[in-house]
């Protein structure tokens, strides 16, 4: 854990901005070998959740997970995952799970219009020891059900959670922009979007979600 961090990255080389000794940096080595290569999507679904679920548990309803793994409140971010994997072979040996949390701190940037915390959220700071320890004890909840195999309960609970899901939204994509429904996830982690008839898979490089 972080008290202050000056250099923190998120995904697709994007920046994470902290105030120093408000919020929650922190990484979490975990060594998933029983998990095949191909199967990787359901870490980043069980790291999710167990974020995800223990954030609820503080601010109520509203909590969702923006593909493939932001955390929002409403239509504001509250936090980011990045997962990164050392493989051998068909195997990973290594996820180090690093998670940013806004909890305290009331004003950002103004690069960081989206931006929330649990402090603008309940109008009063939060413990953040406190919080880390729930957080932990939720993810690794659900990081033994990945693996106890139960993958298909993680892939509805992560559903049920995904933020737009099943509403019409906007996009882009190759810098069009477009209108579609959130179907679902693949098993590979891609995002499935409907226009009209048609159903897509796009992977995170392949589309933007454009929120208002």
């Amino acid at each position: 854990m972080a008290e202050d961090q000056y250099a923190g990255r998120g995904q697709q080389q994007n920046r994470w901005f902290t105030e120093a000794g408000k919020n929650l940096t922190f990484s979490i080595l975990l060594k998933p070998i029983f998990l095949p290569l191909n199967d990787q999507f359901y870490l980043t679904q069980a790291i999710s959740l167990g974020v995800a679920k223990a954030l609820a548990h503080v601010t109520g309803p509203g909590i969702k997970i923006k593909w493939p793994n932001d955390i929002y409140y409403n239509n504001r971010k509250l936090g980011g995952i990045l997962i990164e994997n050392m493989v051998q072979g068909t195997k990973i040996n290594n996820s180090v799970i690093g998670i940013g949390l806004n909890i305290n701190q009331q004003q950002f940037p103004d690069y960081l219009p989206k931006a929330t915390s649990i402090r603008q959220i309940l109008h009063t700071d939060y413990d953040l020891k406190a919080l880390l320890s729930e957080i932990c004890k939720s993810i690794e909840a659900y990081y033994l059900q990945l693996r106890a195999g139960k993958t298909s309960d993680l892939n509805q609970d992560y559903l049920s959670c995904l933020f737009g899901i099943n509403e019409t939204r906007n996009f882009k994509s190759n810098g069009t922009l477009f209108e579609g429904i959130i179907t679902g996830v693949t098993s590979l982690g891609l995002l499935k979007i409907k226009t009209g008839e048609t159903e897509r898979e796009y992977n995170l490089k392949e589309v933007e979600f454009l929120i208002n």
